[in-house]
Formats: C-alpha cells, structure tokens, sequence
C-alpha cells in the first residue's frame, strides 16, 4: 500500500513538472516572440505610472533586501531548520533546489532571445528579461520554506512565503524592473524545480516514513489555489477586454486601459505564485512525512 501512494505520488510530481515546464515555454513564446504578447506587457509597464509615487517606498525596500548575500542567508536559514529537524536529505534538496532554480534562471535570461516588434522601443536594448531573477528568489526561498518547516508551521509558512514572493513579483512590475511575463515565468520555473526536488525526496524517503492523511492542509490548501485560480480568471477577463484595443498604439492608451493593463497583470502574477504555492503545500506531508518511533 505505501509503495503504491509513493508511486502515484511520482506520477503526479512528474506531471507537474511537465505541466509547469510546458506552461512556461507557452508563456515565453507568447509574451516574448509575439507582438500582441509583447504589447500586452508594454501597456502593463506603462501602467506602473499611476500611483508610482505612492508605492516607490515598499517597492525599493522589498526589492533592495534581495541579493545574493540575502540568497545565501536564506539558504543557510532553510538548510539549518531542516537539520535541526534531523532530515540531511530535506537540507541538500531544498538547498539545491534554491540554487537550480536560481542558476537555470540565469542561464535562460541570457540564452532566450527576444524579436524587436517595435513596441516598445524604449526598452529594446534592455533584450530578454525573462524570468526574473529577483521573483526567482522569492519563490524559490518560499517553495524551499514550505518544505522545511515542520507541519504545525506549513500553513503559516505556505501563506507568508506565498504572500512575500507575490509582493516581490508585483514589485518588480510596480518598479519598471520586469515584465509581468519575466515573474510569471520565474513562478512557473520555480514550480517545476519543486516537482523535481519532490521526486529527490520521495526517492530517500525513510522506510520509517509513515504519512498521516491527517497531515494534508486540504482547508489552507484550498483557499490558496482556489484564490489563485480567481485572481487568474480575473487577470485572463482583464487582459481579454485589452486584446480589442491592441491596434492602438501603447503611448495612445488612456488611463484606463493602462490601469487595467497593469491591475490585470498583477492578478496573474498573484495568481500564478498562489496556484504553485497551494500545489506544494498539497504534497508537502507525502514528501516529507512523519517517522515512526
């Protein structure tokens, strides 16, 4: 019976990386290498405009307290809680995930190449900026939290992580830094890291593992896919009422388009890191169960 769970268990963790891999390659595609896509994300950074003013504050603080030396800091924290807790193998996985994640997104920064369409001429030397690196961070360090702390701790930690790694992806919209696409991406890419860091888990599982189907966080679950998915749907109608507009010029636009355009985006950007979230927090228990004795 427990061999059969960890089995369908695999399965699924394999789905899920092939899911979120292929959704980021349709997200790259079609926010990177089409023009409708590529205009849709000029209307979202052009949107930043309204009410800047009064975010610069808590938008520099979240972005500036992300850097390597606050990376490896957050390592070092999740690696140390999963020790104290006696599971080596939950420390070098969630460690090496933080740093594939981090590293690959590097790598496809640099390699994927970004088509000039014109749209948005003003940032067309800047090339891809997709994923981004700062909403990497976040959401990698949330994903690794989420599958070290210890049970009474998950949901809080799933919600705080979830919540941070949202804000640090709007802000990087909100500051001009990325595309709403580059952080959808990094959530994504994220995602599929954390399928593939369960899949290292259940392979050194303990025969002393022992899952307890009262472990499962269905209710914190629930409420964090069912709020992504809303926020998704919320983003998808508001980026659909933007698509009949998508002759006019960016610099054309009224305020209201561009509010739309940027508020939609960043109901995906929730959304999309809502959704990755409610799926580790889903599996955590089977990943990493209690031990017998």
């Amino acid at each position: 019976m427990r061999e059969t769970a960890r089995g369908w268990t695999a399965v699924w963790l394999v789905v899920l990386a092939l899911v979120q891999t292929a959704a980021f390659l349709v997200v790259w595609r079609f926010a990177v290498h089409t023009e409708l896509g590529q205009w849709l994300d000029t209307v979202a950074l052009t949107g930043n405009q309204i009410g800047q003013d009064r975010v610069d504050g808590p938008v520099d603080t979240i972005l500036n307290a992300m850097s390597v030396v606050s990376l490896l800091a957050a390592t070092a924290v999740i690696g140390f809680i999963a020790l104290i807790r006696g599971r080596k193998a939950l420390a070098v996985t969630a460690t090496l995930l933080i740093a594939g994640a981090n590293v690959s997104t590097q790598v496809l920064k640099y390699v994927l190449t970004r088509p000039e369409f014109g749209v948005d001429p003003e940032r067309a030397a800047a090339g891809n900026s997709l994923p981004s690196g700062h909403t990497t961070i976040a959401a990698s360090v949330a994903v690794a939290l989420i599958l070290v702390l210890p049970r009474q701790l998950r949901v809080a930690g799933a919600f705080l992580g979830a919540g941070y790694a949202a804000a640090a992806g709007v802000a990087t919209l909100s500051a001009g830094w990325h595309r709403p696409s580059d952080a959808v991406a990094a959530y994504l890419l994220v995602g599929a890291w954390a399928a593939v860091a369960g899949l290292v888990l259940l392979v050194f599982q303990r025969e002393r593992a022992v899952v307890e189907p009262g472990d499962a966080h269905r209710l914190a679950t629930a409420v964090l896919g069912v709020g992504g998915a809303v926020a998704l749907l919320a983003s998808a109608v508001a980026l659909s009422w933007l698509v009949d507009r998508s002759t006019v010029a960016v610099e054309e636009l009224g305020r209201r388009p561009l509010f739309i355009g940027y508020a939609g985006s960043a109901a995906g950007i929730v959304g999309t890191i809502a959704v990755v979230a409610a799926l580790v927090l889903a599996l955590v228990h089977r990943l990493v169960p209690r031990w017998k004795g």
